[in-house]
Order: C-alpha cells, then structure tokens, then sequence
C-alpha cells in the first residue's frame, strides 16, 4: 500500500471518529510547478477567479475539490507573504493593514507584523489541498475544522503519547497562517480560530475551530484517538446534568485527599 492510501484511510477514521461535518483537508507547500498534483485545479487559469486560501480551503473541505494556489490565484495576501510566496513590501512591515482599522496605533499595527508567522521567502511556489480521503498526494500537514467537543477529543489523542499541554499563541487574523505556519515549522500541532475571512467569505461556521497536525505526528494522534476510545472518550456521547457524576479510579482518589469526597 502507498502512503497516500495511507493518508486516504487516515482522512476516512478522522471523519468517523469525530463525527466530522466537513473533510479533513490534505495540505501540501509546493516546491515547483511539477508538484502540482495531477488533477488539482488552478482558481485563476481554470475557474477564471482568484480565491481566498480559506475559500479554497472551504471548497476542498466542504465540496471535495481538489486546488492549487499559486500567487497569482490569490485573493488576499495575508498566506502570499506567510508562506514566502513573495517578498513583503514595506508598506505592510510599518502595520498600515492593521491601522487604523484594527488596533490603536501604526506602532501596534506594526507588533502584529513582528508576531506574524512566516516561512523562508522564495522556497515554495503555492499550495494544494484536497480532501484527506481521496487526495493524490502526500500532505505536509492535515487540517481539520471541528467544533470544541471534536477539538477536545483530538487533543486528547494529541496528549496520549506524552501528556504535554499544546502551547502555542492565538490571533483574530489570518486563520490560513496561523493554522499552518508554526505546524511547518516545528513539526507539531496547532489550534487556530477562523478569523473574519473564513467567517465572512468562506463560511466557516460560528461554531467551528481549526486543529492542525503535521505528517510527521499524525500516527501518534490517530493512535492516541484509538486508545482513548477504550476508556470512554470517543464521539457520540451522551449528555446530562448528573450531581456526583462517576469519574476515573485516579481522579476520584486526588478527590478524596483533598478533601472534595
């Protein structure tokens, strides 16, 4: 079996364990025209529109389409410039895209800039994405958009392994950078919240979060969501008010030594 079959297969449990609404969406950096996957749409030459990343990421997730977005098929430049695809202009290095519109001076306009996650210039050409289920090519990272109680399990599967906490900072911008970026970086995970592009032009819903996993851990998460389906915390679950509700062997000895039992 090749790997992708392996990515295909992966994208068919996340949408069972999780009970998920859209699909979880296969992420690919590309290096060069030939890492164009075959069939993958382009927005500018093949739809006669340029996209928002998020609405591409909409269509790839919601409709099962398969697209790359090199620059000249992008709408907005927020990823342009996060992904190296082009080399950020002055203008938006002294914060003018944040003031006055969205913070109190042009100096905290240019804090965002300094916060802005962003990779080596000229290194990739665009991106693709496509349904994790039946995409033709090996991802670099798997988004996945889900409601707090998905989010939730997926950490859980996420903290299996090792146990650690998922540290990292949060941003009412640019949800396609900050979803993506650091994962591309460290090789890890991240939590992103829709910013106001993926609600207003690509409708992301009121109820949804971003989780994010680079290839290199997703065996640990769907491990993790395996194991931790054996004691219980898997989807559905069944709801209600319960005073005195059980709760594990562990948790209800800490309980009593402090004195809440």
């Amino acid at each position: 079996m090749g790997k992708t079959s392996v990515w295909n297969d992966y994208g068919e449990e996340l949408e069972r364990r999780l009970r998920l609404k859209t699909y979880p969406i296969a992420f690919k950096l590309l290096k060069n025209e030939k890492d164009i996957p075959d069939g993958s749409q382009r927005p500018f030459k093949d739809l006669g529109h340029r996209l928002a990343l998020c609405q591409a990421f909409q269509l790839s997730r919601r409709e099962g389409a398969s697209l790359t977005m090199l620059s000249e098929d992008m709408w907005c430049h927020e990823p342009v410039l996060a992904y190296g695809l082009m080399e950020p202009l002055r203008f938006w290095f002294e914060g003018h895209t944040r003031y006055p519109r969205d913070v109190s001076t042009l100096e905290a306009g240019t804090h965002f800039v300094q916060d802005f996650p962003r990779l080596e210039v000229g290194k990739y050409i665009g991106v693709a994405s496509a349904p994790l289920n039946n995409a033709t090519f090996d991802p670099d990272l798997v988004i996945i958009y889900c409601d707090s109680s998905q989010l939730s399990l997926l950490l859980l599967g996420r903290e299996w392994k090792d146990g650690y906490d998922l540290k990292h900072s949060l941003s009412s911008h640019a949800a396609c950078v900050y979803g993506v970026v650091p994962v591309v970086l460290d090789e890890g995970y991240q939590v992103a919240v829709p910013c106001r592009g993926d609600h207003y032009a690509a409708v992301a819903g009121d109820d949804e979060m971003i989780f994010t996993v680079h290839k290199n851990k997703l065996d640990d998460l769907m491990t993790g969501l395996r194991e931790v389906e054996k004691t219980g915390s898997k989807l559905p679950q069944g709801y209600k008010i319960r005073p005195g509700y059980p709760q594990s062997d562990a948790y209800e000895e800490v309980s009593k030594m402090m004195g809440l039992r």
